[in-house]
């Protein structure tokens, strides 16, 4: 990462802390009253081949003991009704702004991946990686729907598992290499707006459907 990309994170992140903060403590008051504890969600990823970090989201699933794998139709189960609000607007991803400050994350980049597909995918990872992973990317931006209405088609883990690897993770790397190949601090400022009109285009459909 650039000295230039990390100064653009500290300083917006820092800026969203102080905005956003009073937000999420309403929404951790609100998630500790339907849902109860735990509250957040953490999750080990990947920054690198042997870089893993905690990722840490707002709990929009029910608890279990195992889990494994990218979420698809067969977990839609466990996604409680605050979880599906939230998920909806993207304000699962809030304590993210944390992961910013210590350098796990950069606003823009590839989805941090599960250790299960690093090593699976070590030479796709290997360039990937290279870029620092984000909340949003060129990946997320034009992929993502596609990605959520493939996995939610998915009925068990092995389907799920199989449609991930076959499709997703290809296609999500051409377009992460796309992104590193052209990434500017203007190209990074251009995702996230275009992220911010893509979330109120979804929140305009959920309310007229």
């Amino acid at each position: 990462m650039t000295l230039r990309k990390r100064i653009f994170d500290l300083f917006f992140a820092s800026i969203l802390v102080v905005v956003l903060g009073p937000v999420l403590l309403c929404l951790l008051a609100y998630l500790l009253i339907k849902e109860g504890r735990p509250l957040f969600y953490v999750a080990e990823r990947m920054r690198g081949q042997s870089e893993p970090f905690s990722l840490w989201k707002l709990r929009t699933m029910t608890v279990v003991d195992f889990d494994r794998g990218v979420s698809g139709g067969d977990k839609l189960a466990r996604v409680t009704r605050t979880g599906a609000w939230l998920r909806s607007k993207r304000l699962d991803e809030f304590p993210q702004l944390w992961n910013i400050l210590r350098g796990d994350l950069s606003f823009v980049g590839p989805r941090p991946p599960l250790r299960e597909y690093v090593e699976r995918f070590p030479d796709i990872y290997d360039e990937v990686l290279k870029s620092r992973p984000g909340v949003t990317g060129l990946a997320t931006i034009r992929f993502h729907k596609h990605e959520e209405r493939l996995l939610e088609r998915c009925e068990s883990p092995d389907e799920t598992d199989d449609v991930y690897c076959r499709i997703c993770v290809p296609r999500k790397a051409r377009l992460d290499l796309i992104y590193q190949r052209n990434q500017s601090i203007w190209f990074d400022i251009d995702l996230v707006f275009k992220t911010i009109v893509n979330l109120f285009n979804r929140r305009s459909r959920i309310k007229s459907t």
